[in-house]
């Protein structure tokens, strides 16, 4: 009985493979240099910390209380006046024509009320066009004044401290910084980018220049052929991955609380499922525009419903139900575990497992729909 060999031939096609990338510095180019830009521009880029604000004043007031609760705005380090005003109209005029992102009036009793102890009033018009600089104006501008509000009642009943008092602790990211956040991320979406467009690409341009024809009519299986063609560029992504993550810790100062070993077998996990996707666009596309066309598909949900940016929880079923099939949304939530969180593997192997097993599938699936005929 004819002994079946489901990798017959693996070590002929690595051996072919290993050649063929290393004589193409063009795929070489393509697989390091833009994700490096793309990580270095996105870590600084990617940045929810807002900060000096253009503010615009209609001070009609001009006591020292008035000018006293300016310069708490601007001392948050969240405002900057850039000028002032004579109006209301002219204060709307600024920030329509985009001079200013935010315009404070204080009316002309404002320390007159403070003082007889009635509701001063002060308007803080805000530009809403851009949500995260409006939430982050609006934010400060009512923290300013409910702490300022706080400490005059304070005076008045002559206690020393508010009724209750908040005493708020940030676990794993206390400084809030934005990097901590998104660069993880931008790790994976980068490698998406890298790794789909390379495989996809490298099969496709292989059929187009007739070379693939010679390994099809070979006694190769298709399990042998597919996974050769996959390793390769799997020692490549996982080069590259190491990079990333140096920048990530030594450019960024994002710091891993994890086990480094963990994160690199939850990378190689992702990488492979990444080029069995790349293969699975190279098995349906018959050009290179095609295979660029089917990639970008893959890769723009994965920035907008991995939770890569936007909380999955708060959207839509639908879009959180298509999240749950992106190998990106595994890959992110397995960063931030171990790298911010310090997980232990009790408390993230359930994601793990599930992009463990959507890679072995998504390899399997390419397996299946490769045939040995062209076209």
């Amino acid at each position: 009985m004819k002994k079946i060999k489901p990798f017959r031939g693996l070590g002929a096609i690595l051996f072919k493979e290993f050649i063929v990338v290393w004589r193409d510095p063009m795929t070489l180019f393509f697989m390091f240099f833009p994700p490096l830009v793309e990580m270095i521009a996105f870590g600084y880029a990617l940045d929810t910390d807002v900060k000096h604000m253009a503010l615009v004043i209609l001070n009609e007031d001009r006591t020292v209380e008035s000018r006293q609760f300016i310069d708490k705005l601007v001392n948050t380090e969240t405002f900057r006046v850039v000028g002032e005003v004579q109006s209301i109209d002219e204060m709307a005029s600024q920030i329509r024509k985009g001079r200013a992102y935010a315009g404070l009036q204080i009316p002309p009793k404002f320390t007159q009320n403070v003082r007889a102890g009635f509701p001063a009033q002060v308007q803080l018009l805000v530009d809403g066009s851009n949500s995260t600089t409006a939430l982050q104006a609006l934010n400060t501008g009512v923290s300013v004044a409910l702490t300022q509000s706080i400490q005059s009642l304070l005076r008045e009943t002559g206690k020393r401290a508010p009724p209750i008092e908040v005493r708020p602790q940030m676990l794993y990211n206390p400084t809030m910084r934005s990097p901590n956040f998104y660069v993880p991320g931008v790790i994976g979406i980068v490698l998406q980018i890298g790794t789909t467009f390379a495989t996809a690409m490298a099969v496709v341009r292989e059929r187009e220049k007739g070379t693939l024809e010679t390994l099809l009519v070979s006694p190769l299986s298709r399990w042998g052929l597919m996974l050769g063609k996959l390793i390769p560029y799997l020692c490549i992504g996982m080069t590259m991955a190491v990079i990333l993550f140096l920048i990530m810790r030594w450019l960024f100062q994002v710091p891993i609380h994890g086990s480094v070993v963990a994160m690199m077998f939850a990378t190689l996990v992702y990488c492979f499922a990444l080029l069995s996707l790349g293969l699975l666009v190279a098995t349906k596309a018959e050009n290179q525009m095609q295979a660029l066309q089917m990639s970008m598909t893959f890769i723009l949900p994965s920035v907008f419903f991995s939770g890569f940016v936007f909380p999955r929880e708060t959207m839509p079923w639908i879009f959180y139900a298509f999240g749950t099939v992106l190998p990106t949304t595994y890959f992110i939530s397995l960063m931030r575990a171990i790298i911010l969180r310090g997980a232990h593997f009790i408390e993230y192997w359930p994601h793990l497992l599930i992009l463990t097993i959507m890679s072995i599938l998504l390899f399997a699936f390419c397996a299946l729909l490769f045939r040995k005929k062209i076209g």
